[in-house]
């Protein structure tokens, strides 16, 4: 190749990228950001934010805590869902936790299974709202219902014949929430002891297959900052913000109609709260003085 050919063709490559350089760097970003400050889309996409006394306490699209310095949920506030981002609703850390419906032992006191945690929130929503916490595969004392059922084996992988059973979710000294199983009788889990052995049998119990306290309440969302939560979830926690906040229940109910918003295009999802809305609206409405 002649030198002048090759010194053409860089010079058209170094031209190819001043020329896209501009378009996608300078121009483009530039429009769009023209467009973005139309009336009607300029809240939008500076992040839907929300301000109280001209102060930005928020956004819209991003839920957060509403508890104290030790995070105790505060009285007078809707609570949101559970969050895995962070330290809760990190935009930098945004996660979710990654743990799937097979975890169900704990490794450790203070590793509880997705099971555990479940259980866990449900029994701490249920003592703050007043509702009955239980659900299938849980404890009446929040941790997972979960044998690790020892013995020989039959072709199934089923234990034919027991000759331990381990509530592996109930350390000793705990009295397992089972006495027996299939005529064997169930043991605490000793610290540090390994059950794998056995077969892991979660255990449904008598709790109702539609609890009380929602799915939402208990689980964290995929992005670990939903600012929802479901109407069922609200509807539990009016009592306890009625009675903090000194007004009647249909009062409350009447600023969770305000803020609830229905199925997207009519057929996608369900109803949802806006949580941070919602308490913003209380305050203003209703203020608390406690």
């Amino acid at each position: 190749m002649r030198k002048s050919t090759w010194i053409r063709q860089h010079l058209a490559a170094l031209r190819a990228l001043l020329v896209l350089t501009v378009i996608t760097g300078i121009v483009y970003p530039v429009a769009v950001f023209a467009v973005a400050q139309l009336p009607g889309l300029h809240d939008k996409a500076d992040g839907s934010l929300l301000e109280v006394d001209g102060k930005v306490v928020g956004s819209s699209l991003i839920g957060q805590s509403f508890t104290d310095s030790d995070g105790n949920a505060l009285a007078q506030y809707f609570q949101s869902r559970p969050s895995a981002a962070g330290d809760g609703y990190d935009p930098l850390s945004t996660a979710a936790g990654n743990l799937g419906p097979e975890d169900v032992v704990d490794s450790a006191p203070d590793a509880p299974s997705l099971l555990t945690t479940v259980c866990q929130r449900s029994k701490e929503v249920a003592d703050r709202e007043g509702v009955d916490g239980s659900r299938p595969f849980c404890t009446a004392d929040g941790v997972g219902a979960v044998l690790s059922v020892i013995g020989p084996r039959d072709a199934h992988g089923e234990v034919s014949h027991p000759v331990q059973v381990v509530s592996v979710n109930e350390a000793c000294p705990a009295q397992p929430f089972l006495a027996t199983y299939r005529g064997v009788r169930v043991d605490c889990a000793e610290p540090g002891q390994d059950y794998s052995v056995g077969r892991i049998v979660p255990i449904p119990g008598d709790a109702p297959a539609d609890p009380e306290v929602p799915a939402d309440a208990v689980t964290a969302s995929g992005s670990g900052l939903d600012p929802n939560i479901s109407t069922t979830y609200a509807a539990i926690q009016v009592a306890r913000i009625a009675k903090a906040r000194d007004i009647s229940e249909e009062q409350v109910r009447a600023v969770i109609d305000a803020h609830t918003s229905g199925r997207t295009l009519g057929f996608l999802g369900e109803p949802r709260v806006d949580v941070l809305q919602l308490n913003l609206d209380l305050d203003r409405r209703y203020p608390y003085r406690g």
